[in-house]
């Protein structure tokens, strides 16, 4: 069930290839392309249930998902140390970039620089609900190019250090969060791949996705994204609730399967309720052999 074609992941594998180099790209690139500066200085972060927000959408995600289930091997331990692995390195960069973002806001002019992250992040979530849409749509890539060429003001560049400290500890808050749920997601992975529908979670997180870059335009939502994304992770997921009767059934199977072809009557009886009626033939002495089936 949880086997994933995540678009998104397999794009990514086939450029890098490797489980942590994999996991590595899919977690840090919203600190490369630039769109988690540009959350921070749009004010997704200044409460914690934001930062929550945040780190499930951007850092987590069913990118994350896709590659620890669907793509990892070894076991639950081993697959936890790459997280940590990578999760290390990708809170530090996060405290980093938080500390810097008013010097890449100096940088940039941000209002225009937010609308093409809101479009990457539009273009991921799309991408990610479907892969035939995704190729209609520019890879996120040239839009952050473009944005960058669009807003970039080299004049105006003056190095500058983060003056709130909520707001950094909101931001490493952020990325804590995407690394402990990408540890969850490891270390409960071999019942999550049993019970979880990962395509099905994906269009939920898609959703969920989709309505983060709204904040960006200014349009307040509040925690909906956040709502969204519990809601796909409780649809994704089929617990076995049938108790004694979901097991039965495989029991039932298995006897079936172990029978031989001229079985015991009282099992043969039980799993096949409608019996073959035949005539009784007084000449015929082996039909009432005790513990021998009527139809021998």
């Amino acid at each position: 069930m949880s086997t994933s074609q995540h678009p998104v992941a397999l794009r990514m594998e086939r450029i890098v290839g490797g489980d942590a180099r994999l996991l590595a790209l899919v977690m840090m690139l919203p600190l490369v392309d630039g769109v988690f500066p540009a959350l921070i200085l749009a004010g997704a972060l200044d409460d914690p249930l934001g930062a929550i927000q945040v780190g499930l959408l951007i850092f987590g995600g069913s990118a994350t998902v896709a590659v620890i289930l669907a793509e990892m091997d070894g076991t639950p331990r081993e697959q936890a140390a790459v997280v940590m692995l990578v999760g290390v390195p990708l809170i530090l960069l996060a405290a980093v970039q938080a500390a810097l973002a008013p010097t890449f806001e100096s940088l940039v002019d941000i209002a225009i620089f937010e609308r093409f992250a809101a479009l990457v992040i539009a273009a991921i979530a799309a991408k990610t609900a479907s892969a035939t849409i995704g190729d209609y749509l520019p890879n996120p890539v040239v839009v952050i190019g473009l944005g960058l060429v669009a807003s970039i003001d080299p004049t105006g560049l003056t190095v500058q250090v983060m003056t709130d400290p909520v707001l950094v500890a909101h931001a490493t808050l952020a990325a804590a969060i995407g690394v402990a749920f990408a540890l969850t997601i490891a270390l409960t992975g071999p019942y999550l791949r049993r019970y979880m529908d990962i395509d099905r979670f994906r269009f939920g997180s898609a959703v969920a996705l989709g309505l983060l870059p709204l904040s960006l335009l200014g349009m307040a939502f509040g925690q909906a994204p956040l709502a969204a994304l519990l809601v796909a992770a409780v649809f994704a997921v089929d617990l076995p609730l049938g108790g004694a009767d979901s097991e039965a059934e495989p029991n039932a199977a298995a006897k079936l399967s172990a029978l031989p072809d001229g079985g015991d009557d009282t099992a043969s009886s039980e799993l096949e309720p409608s019996v073959v009626e035949v005539e009784d033939d007084p000449d015929d002495e082996t039909t009432n052999t005790p513990g021998r089936a009527p139809w021998l």
